[in-house]
C-alpha cells in the first residue's frame, strides 16, 4: 500500500489529495493556530517588542554565489528551491520544517518570487537580509512573518567576521521563536511513495542558468543525488556532500520583473503558479511529468503524462526552476 505524504516526512503521514479537503484542513489549522497560537512562540523584535516569530515552515533566503560557499545548515532543508536572479545568477530558498539546524546562512535579500510560491505555507516565517525597498511593503503584507534583522530578536542574526560582506550575516533559528512542524510541508503538493514504474535511467543531469549550474549526480550506495553547483562539488562548511532523494527541474514561465538591484539589472519573476511540464530525478531514472498549481494558496502536484501522481523519493527535495 502506497504511502502518501505532502512534504518531506521521516515516517508515513496520511493525506487528502482533494483540493476541498485540503483547503478546510487548512482554514481549520490557521484558525487553530490563531486561536491557541500552539505551533507560534513569542519573542523581542529588534525594538524589543513582542511578537509573534514563526509558522510552522521557516524559509530562509541562502546567498548561492562563489563567495558564499560552502553555506551552513543547507543540508537540514526539507525543500530547497533554486531561482534565477539578476545577471543570471541562483539563489536558494531553503524550507525547514522537521529539524532546522543550529545555524543557517549565508542569509541573503528576498525577491518577488518569493510571495507567490510561499503563499502556499500557513503563515510561514521567511528569514532574510532585506529587499528592494519598493518590495519590502509587499513582502510586509504578505501572508508571512518577515524576519530579517531588526525585526527578528537580537541575537538572531550575527555576522562571520572570516567572509566578506555581504556574504557573512548567518541566522540562528533557535533564536527566532519559531517552532517548524513536519505537517507545515502538508501543503506543498508532494507525495512520496515506491519507485514509479517507467522512467528513463539517468544517473548524471545538468541544469544551467545564464550564469551559473548545477548537475546531479547519482551515488548508488547512498541513494541520493550529489549536487554541484558552477562544476564544483558542494559541500557543506563541516565538509558534507550536499545531496538530494529527488530533484525536480520544474520548468516555469520567467520573465523580468518591475524590480531592479542596485546595478540596474532586472530582477526576474519567476511564475510558479499556473502549470507546465517538469523532469522529476529520482532512485537513479528521469521521469517527465507535469505539474499543476491552480493558485497561489495551493501547492504544486506533479503526475505522469498519464495524470497518475508521480511519488518522490523520501528525503530532501530539491526544485529547479527553469525557464520553459
Amino acid at each position: 500500500m502506497r504511502t502518501q505524504a505532502r512534504g518531506r516526512v521521516r515516517g508515513p503521514v496520511r493525506v487528502w489529495r482533494a483540493k476541498t479537503v485540503v483547503s478546510a484542513v487548512a482554514a481549520v489549522g490557521a484558525a487553530a493556530v490563531l486561536a491557541a497560537g500552539c505551533t507560534l512562540e513569542t519573542g523581542r523584535d529588534g525594538d524589543g517588542k513582542r511578537s509573534g516569530s514563526g509558522g510552522r515552515v521557516l524559509a530562509v533566503k541562502i546567498d548561492n554565489v562563489g563567495p558564499a560557499r560552502p553555506q551552513t545548515g543547507l543540508d537540514a532543508a526539507d525543500v530547497v528551491y533554486v531561482e534565477q536572479v539578476e545577471a543570471g545568477l541562483s539563489r536558494l530558498m531553503a524550507v525547514y520544517a522537521t529539524k532546522p539546524p543550529p545555524v543557517v546562512g549565508p542569509v541573503r535579500s528576498a525577491r518577488e518570487t518569493d510571495l507567490d510560491l510561499l503563499r502556499q505555507f500557513d503563515r510561514p516565517a521567511l528569514a532574510f537580509s532585506g529587499a528592494q525597498g519598493k518590495l519590502l511593503p509587499l513582502i510586509d503584507a504578505a501572508p508571512l512573518r518577515p524576519l530579517p534583522p531588526g525585526k527578528a530578536p537580537d541575537k538572531a542574526y550575527y555576522r562571520d567576521g572570516g567572509r566578506p560582506a555581504p556574504h557573512n550575516l548567518y541566522l540562528r533559528p533557535g533564536e527566532l521563536g519559531a517552532r517548524p512542524e513536519a505537517s507545515g510541508l502538508d501543503s506543498t503538493g508532494f507525495t512520496f511513495g515506491p519507485r514509479p514504474a517507467g522512467g528513463t535511467p539517468e544517473t548524471r543531469r545538468t541544469v544551467r542558468f545564464p550564469s551559473a549550474r548545477f548537475t546531479f549526480t547519482w551515488v548508488e550506495y547512498e541513494g541520493r543525488w550529489h549536487i554541484a553547483m558552477d562544476g564544483t562539488p558542494a559541500r557543506t562548511t563541516a565538509g558534507k556532500a550536499l545531496s538530494a532523494a529527488t530533484v525536480v527541474v520544474q520548468r516555469v514561465d520567467i520573465r523580468d520583473s518591475r524590480f531592479h538591484d542596485r546595478s540596474g539589472n532586472s530582477s526576474p519573476l519567476t511564475r510558479t503558479v499556473g502549470s507546465g511540464t517538469a523532469r522529476v530525478l529520482r532512485d537513479g531514472r528521469s521521469y517527465e511529468a507535469r505539474w499543476e498549481r491552480g493558485s497561489a494558496h495551493d501547492g504544486t502536484e506533479f503526475s505522469t503524462p498519464q495524470g497518475k501522481p508521480l511519488d518522490f523519493a523520501k528525503g530532501p527535495v530539491w526544485v529547479v526552476f527553469t525557464k520553459a
